[in-house]
């Protein structure tokens, strides 16, 4: 309700639950330390705590590193975290994270993030030849692969990263963008993405996704796996959807299965919904990471009964309207006749 009544302000603090639960699900940061580098209000920190006592696990289990550079988020999120009782460290002060990283030295089990998409001003002279642009430098009007490159950064060997972004970023190619995805999906960092619905959020209607990152893969070496999640969000408002708990718990088990979690069941590719591909095939895609170029569309069961029915109505209908045009072409000629013209 905040975030509906301050608009694009309130956007500052608060990610739909059901996309925080969605990143947590598929991660399960079960354990060891857990980072947003733009947490926000604290928000992926509660649902990691929540995730974690859902499935037996104690809250002191994982510890908690966030950085926020708004300071009046920074505060709302400590509040946030100090009434629940969770421990944390949201660094000295209010920080920008590529300026101002109040963790240099972190690295992660898990990065759970919703980063401002597409900011065109956050590029400092100081960033030049920064170790984080492992796989190139961002361009310095859109932070996107600033964002991906911090976290890649600060992840541990084995470590775990999801993050929501703009769907451009899945296909861009401008100032170097698509340069730097060719190389992260060469150095095969790039786990899972998702594609997510419109009209998720509540201060903007720019389509979203998931990607998930890890350094170091634990399986599925050489393979990404492609979601197509667009149509599975139902409406709760005029202007907004979101995901009910059967749909994130089966997103959660795609992702366990194919990472071969054997209590989930046996992964299969599904057409319309998910595939694994091999990095071999996204080269041959000029390394675009949208799922809808990989997991074709969705199977159709072919009903013969209804299908004749169908094609018998369909096939009267086109007599009627060819019927009708003879006759119009009729009355066209009649009438030009009439004013000399006829043919």
């Amino acid at each position: 309700m905040f975030a509906s009544a301050e608009g694009k302000r309130g956007g500052q603090f608060y990610t739909p639950r059901s996309i925080v639960r969605t990143l947590v699900a598929v991660l399960a940061p079960h354990h060891g330390k857990v980072y947003d580098p733009c947490c926000g209000s604290g928000g992926m920190f509660v649902q990691s705590e929540e995730f974690i006592e859902a499935h037996g696990g104690r809250i002191g289990d994982v510890a908690i590193f966030g950085q926020e550079a708004n300071p009046t988020t920074w505060r709302l999120a400590a509040m946030n975290l100090a009434i629940r009782g969770i421990d944390f460290n949201l660094g000295r002060e209010p920080a920008d994270s590529f300026v101002r990283d109040q963790f240099p030295d972190l690295r992660a089990d898990f990065i759970l993030a919703n980063p401002p998409f597409n900011i065109s001003d956050w590029w400092h002279a100081s960033l030049t030849g920064d170790p984080r642009w492992l796989y190139g430098t961002p361009p310095a009007g859109n932070a996107n692969y600033a964002w991906l490159q911090h976290m890649l950064y600060h992840l541990k060997s084995g470590g775990r990263a999801g993050i929501v972004l703009a769907n451009g970023s899945m296909s861009s190619s401008q100032s170097g963008e698509g340069e730097i995805r060719r190389a992260m999906v060469e150095a095969d960092v790039v786990e899972v993405m998702i594609a997510l619905p419109g009209q998720l959020f509540f201060n903007t209607q720019i389509p979203a996704c998931l990607w998930f990152l890890a350094k170091g893969k634990r399986t599925r070496a050489g393979e990404v796996l492609f979601i197509d999640a667009r149509k599975l969000a139902v409406m709760i408002s005029r202007v907004q959807c979101e995901f009910t708990d059967a749909v994130i718990d089966r997103v959660a088990r795609t992702v366990a299965a194919w990472r071969e979690d054997t209590s989930s069941g046996d992964y299969a590719d599904i057409a319309g919904y998910c595939r694994t591909v091999k990095l071999v095939e996204i080269a041959e895609h000029g390394h675009v990471l949208t799922p809808g170029r990989y997991v074709g569309a969705e199977a159709v069961q072919d009903d013969e009964e209804v299908f004749a029915a169908k094609m018998l109505s369909l096939t009267e209908k086109l007599g009627e309207q060819l019927a009708k045009g003879a006759e119009l072409d009729l009355l066209i000629r009649q009438k030009l006749g009439g004013l000399g013209y006829g043919y």
